[in-house]
């Protein structure tokens, strides 16, 4: 990729942005202080934010979700009850408890009476079936798990090979709880029916929780192909909703967020119901991101500020144009994955004043944020960062003859390391194996520690970056972050599968990169069912997970250490021009099978005859 010199930040750049600064000085120095909790005997976090937010605007609006609208006082009140029944059932600090809702209020009450109890929340991907979904429950061990009604049947289809007591199996009803709490099946208990008539205090509990209490587990994709548990600590929360919310946001109890982003990542929940928290702002959500009704919703809430990654607001350009498309109240957004050439063209369209473009990672200790209104850029990070040369064959960073690494300079892209220290920690997985193989060691000098993030970005000046791609095991679609060895793995369980490889793609004008795999057969090409093997893979993989494209090989080609040529296959990509010794198949939008990719095909995807 090329780097277009018109992102490049100038000195008259800045200059123009001098008032901006000045009128963010104050609220930069008030986050700060808000988001640097160093007192370890200091309260801090979820909990006592929330609380705090109640205080601020008890009879404002704290969450929406169709025809609900709780206040803030209502939904403090609410989680105060499940937290006093659940320290009533012996839940106590530190015990984790893993939660299984859709986006829906539920979700965030649950979460937030666990952060008052001082309970490590698990927030199990709602996409996950079987074998992913049982390591992801045990990987934590957790004491309990919250179940909404909606996910019943992928539960109870694991239900014997995770360990939990029945008495501790709590389960949702998937309706309006606050006012209907519905019933519960046989062998679980209605969590909300039995804490209804608990005390609606703030528990003496949300007082005890401090900098280093992790409060949630968020799981990523990892190299080992199932996921890994994240901690994303209190204190961590606090320099992520402060940051968002108030220094980049500025968030007021006027506001409103519209988040139809998964609760289960950092983007929705840490970002975006942070940031909402932080200003005492109303959150509203919906179940699922629909393109259709995304303005209606946005207008029907009174919404001024909206969550977003990429693939979504490629989905809303690519609606069909309306005279209401900038008849809203929104004036900023905050997200990640916004393509520059797709930047000026939403802007411009649905006439938002401020992109607010992110970078972070919930396994990391950094962040950037476009606080000064740039275009094209994730905008700076207050902490220390560094951009080094790498290996394009392996992505590892590679050191001079000094044994130190080298910085690249301005306009080159690089991996993109982050120094680890007292002012940005790292709290890494919940196996501290893996959190041991994303720390380097002496970097620029003896005794230095930085996070390597395993992304690429490129430096545009003062201070700003751009970002380039993802490198290792893992793609990035549909705004999630896909395990190729899982993919991989899954692949290999069919019984005419013997070898396969997956890797991400391009698909012009589409954010990420799409899910492809070579493989090869067990016997022959004859012995494949594409319709059978969609439907495989189906069943056992995530929706963005299923490979778009299979291209099938007699035998895979590997390195001298017999490594996959992975780079190779994924320059090739599935164009049948360069592939002509290999059939490609695609899985077109709304088929139920892979087809071969002709000439004719391929010049269709190009033409974007098909919507990925």
């Amino acid at each position: 990729m090329r780097h277009a010199s018109n992102d490049t930040i100038t000195w008259g750049m800045m200059l123009r942005k001098l008032p901006t600064i000045a009128k963010a000085i104050p609220r930069l120095v008030k986050g700060m202080k808000a988001a640097n909790v160093k007192d370890p005997t200091q309260t801090c976090g979820l909990g006592f934010t929330f609380e705090q937010a109640t205080l601020r605007n008890p009879d404002g609006p704290a969450l929406l979700a169709g025809d609900v609208l709780l206040s803030y006082a209502q939904v403090n009140q609410w989680a105060n009850r499940i937290a006093h029944y659940l320290i009533g059932q012996g839940v106590s600090k530190g015990d984790v408890v893993a939660v299984f809702i859709e986006n829906r209020p539920e979700l965030l009450v649950t979460i937030l009476a666990l952060a008052k109890v001082g309970a490590v929340s698990a927030l199990l991907n709602t996409s996950q079936t079987r074998d992913t979904l049982i390591h992801s429950a045990n990987l934590v061990a957790p004491v309990a798990i919250v179940v909404g009604e909606e996910l019943l049947p992928a539960f109870a289809a694991i239900r014997e090979q995770v360990s939990i007591a029945p008495a501790r199996t709590w389960f949702v009803a998937d309706q309006d709880t606050f006012s209907h709490p519905g019933t519960a099946p046989e062998g679980y208990v209605n969590l909300i029916s039995a804490s209804a008539d608990a005390c609606s205090d703030n528990p003496a509990s949300s007082r005890q929780i401090f900098f280093d209490d992790p409060c949630f587990y968020i799981y990523t994709s990892g190299t080992t192909g199932l996921p890994k548990a994240g901690v994303f600590k209190h204190g961590r929360w606090m320099r992520s909703s402060a940051s968002f919310g108030m220094i980049a946001l500025n968030m007021r109890p006027d506001d409103v967020v519209y988040c139809t982003l998964p609760l289960y990542h950092a983007t929705g929940l840490c970002v975006c119901w942070g940031s909402a928290i932080s200003g005492a702002s109303g959150f509203a959500i919906r179940r699922k991101f629909s393109a259709s009704q995304f303005w209606s919703d946005v207008r029907r809430y009174r919404a001024t500020t909206i969550g977003y990654v990429g693939e979504l607001c490629r989905y809303l350009v690519d609606q069909p144009a309306s005279a209401d498309d900038n008849r809203h109240d929104v004036r900023k957004m905050i997200g990640n994955g916004l393509r520059p050439g797709a930047w000026a063209e939403f802007k411009t369209r649905f006439a938002v004043e401020h992109i607010c473009e992110l970078y972070a990672a919930s396994d990391g200790n950094i962040g950037f944020t476009n606080i000064l209104n740039f275009d094209n850029t994730i905008g700076f990070s207050l902490m220390a960062w560094e951009l080094v040369a790498y290996d394009h064959e392996t992505g590892e960073p590679t050191r001079g003859g000094n044994g130190f690494m080298r910085k690249v300079g301005k306009g080159e892209q690089g991996l993109l390391l982050a120094r680890i220290d007292d002012k940005a920690p790292l709290d890494g997985y919940t196996d501290p194996q893996k959190t041991a193989k994303v720390v380097l060691h002496d970097v620029f000098s003896r005794g230095d520690r930085f996070f390597n993030t395993g992304d690429l970005l490129r430096n545009i000046g003062f201070g700003h970056a751009q970002f380039v791609d993802r490198l290792g095991d893992t793609y990035r679609w549909k705004g999630e972050n896909v395990s190729t060895t899982e993919v991989e793995n899954l692949l290999l369980q069919h019984p005419n599968i013997c070898e396969a490889v997956a890797y991400g793609v391009e698909i012009h004008n589409t954010n990420g990169r799409a899910g492809m795999a070579a493989i090869t057969p067990t016997e022959s090409l004859a012995t494949l069912d594409f319709a059978e093997l969609l439907a495989f893979a189906r069943q056992r993989m995530p929706a963005y997970a299923v490979p778009l494209f299979l291209r099938v090989k007699v035998k895979m080609e590997t390195t001298g250490t017999f490594k996959y040529q992975k780079t190779r296959l994924k320059n090739q990509g599935f164009d049948p021009a360069l592939v002509s010794d290999d059939p490609v198949y695609a899985w077109l939008p709304g088929s139920e099978t892979y087809v071969q990719v002709t000439d004719q095909v391929m010049a269709e995807i190009r033409a974007g005859k098909y919507r990925y």
